[in-house]
């Protein structure tokens, strides 16, 4: 069967998929809240259309900010700076050890200190190609204009950036452009970043402004006459369920690729918070985009509960390469010149190493199939540049991975594979950052707003600290001006029924007394959804995986084995969150079916060009895939929004 043979078939597939009733569609979506208008000016016409609430009144607001990551902590500084009173919540001990602070290679940002062509034009230009033409032309545009505001901001507050021998900032490149546009902090740059907003948090809790919640998890979102109105959390040391109410709720949660079980995200990441607000009425879009990236260290064993990422920042001066022979098992320093493909180079000459991750993943698998080790050599660049400087610019990276492998890589090459890294999909927010239900915004990798069906490289702080610091505070008064709304306390019907079902879900998952770790589950859901839902996809596997998702939550709730005790309980933790992950992971499969086309990280083997390339369907899927809830194991609402490119014509993705 052809190419086109394939993806007609697929096509009626996907078709059938609506016909057998595994969803159905609903009305279209659209975002009412973009200016009209040249699109350099939307973002200034909406903040000033945007009302304002005065500085005496937001006092009298309340806010509830749930994460502390650069999205989260930058929020509620921010918020706190403007005069709102914030509750900040994070599962970790400290706000510090949010998931941000993992970060290593950079933030993208326009301010062309290189003088090399860059502008904020073509940061939007390669954002939104990266992104395989599946992201909105108004947000990615803003996030170009915010950028170099950003970096002003993080210097202000004592980031401190590589500079130049003459003073200036230094940038370097990353995967998906020509330009050198990303600032860093040698290998550290998430870390610098979450400490200054971290500093400026903790001005605000200084203050009396914000009160910050360590170690308490989010576990349901409490709406009151359809509105967003606080929280049920529960202390992760004590045990004990309560309820913090507000005139809005902002989530900065974070991405839910631990749904995979092995990512490189820290093990705590969780999709809770979103999916507990998707089961509340908040659409959930394309989350089906999860993102590969191509330099992660390679699994070593069953006994990993995750992965470690080498930033994308060493393809600038690291070279990537497999032997030639794919039944070459030498080590790879007596794999002569000759016998090396340095595919990367030879198949994308114009971006060589720093072509997009998805892009990059995918000649990574099919470079290696599973056999040939894939290498990240730095033997050209230490030859070239000295072993100085090459410690100046990676060094912690360097020492980081010695010390999980053993390998020295100034005198090895680095062994690397492609491992699930960003979600792409979210919870769906219009312009202003409001989800569907009123009072919820959702910013930074929690939303799905900004990147389409791939993030390009050092985007994702740029995204989080636009939203916090910029996008978020400059609308989320338009909301507060109908403040006050009607007062809610603790014992209003909808604010004790929800913390009750919190409690009884949590006294179930302690009941069961079965037969299997929680572990165990997470274990064999990542596995599937890798084998099925990973970086390739097709028809039949998604479909096994939607026979075998939901016995194996039948499973989950019939003989999973939670340890007794309802204060500290890390099992109990857990069980929570891979009970939620169960539920998404159906959405996922369901999403990734009906989707037949590849983009992105959106891999479908059976639409491919006959070179092996991602092949779109701009007529039938260039639209947001917004998902509507309708309970487990009942089939959900497809909802459509529709994407206008006016200023960027979708293409065949070339990076050769």
């Amino acid at each position: 069967m052809s190419h086109a043979e394939n993806a007609h078939a697929e096509n009626a597939h996907a078709e059938n998929a609506h016909a057998e009733g595994r969803y159905t569609e609903g009305a279209p979506l659209h975002d009412h809240r973009v200016p009209a208008g040249p699109i350099e000016h939307r973002w200034d016409r909406r903040r000033f259309s945007a009302r304002l609430v005065n500085p005496a009144n937001r006092r009298d607001r309340a806010v509830i900010v749930v994460g502390t990551g650069l999205a989260g902590g930058s929020a509620a500084a921010t918020l706190a700076e403007l005069g709102y009173r914030v509750d900040s919540f994070c599962h970790q001990d400290s706000p510090r050890r949010a998931h941000s602070i993992a970060a290593q290679g950079g933030i993208n940002a326009a301010n062309n200190y290189r003088n090399d062509g860059d502008s904020v034009w073509r940061l939007f230009h390669d954002t939104v190609k990266g992104g395989d033409f599946r992201s909105r032309e108004s947000n990615v545009h803003r996030l170009a204009q915010i950028s170099a505001k950003i970096i002003d901001q993080c210097v202000a507050q004592g980031v401190p950036f590589a500079r130049e021998y003459g003073g200036l900032l230094d940038t370097r490149s990353f995967g998906g452009a020509q330009v050198s546009r990303t600032f860093y902090a040698r290998g550290q740059t998430g870390q610098q970043l979450l400490l200054g907003a971290y500093q400026a948090l903790e001005r605000q809790v200084a203050a009396g402004r914000v009160a910050v919640h360590a170690r308490t998890e989010m576990l349901d979102l409490v709406v009151v006459d359809g509105r967003a109105r606080g929280i049920v959390a529960r202390d992760l040391v004590t045990g004990e369920v309560t309820t913090h109410l507000a005139d809005a709720v902002v989530l900065a949660t974070g991405g839910y690729g631990n749904v995979f079980h092995l990512s490189t995200n820290a093990k705590g990441c969780n999709a809770t918070a979103i999916w507990r607000a998707h089961r509340r009425g908040a659409l959930f879009a394309n989350p089906c985009f999860t993102q590969i990236h191509p330099t992660c260290i390679p699994v070593s064993g069953d006994h990993q509960s995750k992965l470690t990422l080498m930033s994308e920042s060493l393809r600038n001066d690291g070279r990537v390469w497999v032997p030639r022979d794919r039944h070459d098992r030498r080590p790879p320093g007596d794999v002569p010149e000759a016998e090396r493909d340095y595919f990367l180079e030879r198949l994308y000459p114009s971006f060589g190493n720093l072509v997009p991750r998805d892009i990059a993943s995918r000649a990574a698998k099919n470079a290696s199939d599973g056999q040939r080790g894939v290498y990240l050599d730095f033997a050209d660049a230490l030859h070239r540049l000295g072993r100085d400087v090459v410690r100046q610019r990676y060094g912690n990276l360097f020492e980081m991975y010695e010390r999980i492998t053993g390998d020295d890589p100034y005198r090895t090459p680095m062994r690397i594979y492609p491992a699930v890294h960003y979600t792409m999909g979210g919870l769906w927010v219009d312009y202003d950052l409001r989800s569907t239900v009123p009072g919820l915004y959702v910013i930074g990798e929690a939303n799905f707003s900004d990147h389409g069906a791939n993030r390009l490289g050092a985007s994702a702080l740029m995204q989080g600290l636009a939203d916090g610091y910029f996008v978020l505070p400059g609308v989320i008064g338009d909301y507060l001006a109908d403040a006050p709304f009607d007062p809610v306390t603790a014992d209003h019907p909808a604010v004790a029924d929800t913390a009750s079902e919190v409690r009884g879900r949590l006294k179930t998952l302690l009941a069961v007394k079965g037969d299997r770790t929680v572990e165990s589950f997470h274990r064999e859901l990542g596995r599937l959804m890798w084998d099925e839902c990973g970086m390739e996809r097709d028809g039949a596997g998604l479909r096994g995986a939607l026979e075998r998702i939901p016995e194996l939550r039948e499973e989950f709730w019939r003989r999973v084995r939670v340890p007794e005790g309802d204060d500290l309980n890390q099992e109990l933790e857990k069980a929570g969150r891979v009970a939620d992950f169960l539920e998404l992971a159906e959405l996922m499969c369901l999403d990734a079916l009906h989707r037949a086309e590849s983009c992105g990280g959106h891999f479908r083997s059976e639409s491919c060009t006959p070179e092996g390339e991602a092949r779109r369907d701009d007529a039938r899927y260039a639209y947001v895939a917004a998902w509507e809830h309708t309970g487990v194991g009942r089939p959900p609402v497809l909802h459509k929004e529709e994407l206008v490119f006016e200023h960027v014509t979708p293409t065949t993705r070339s990076y050769a």
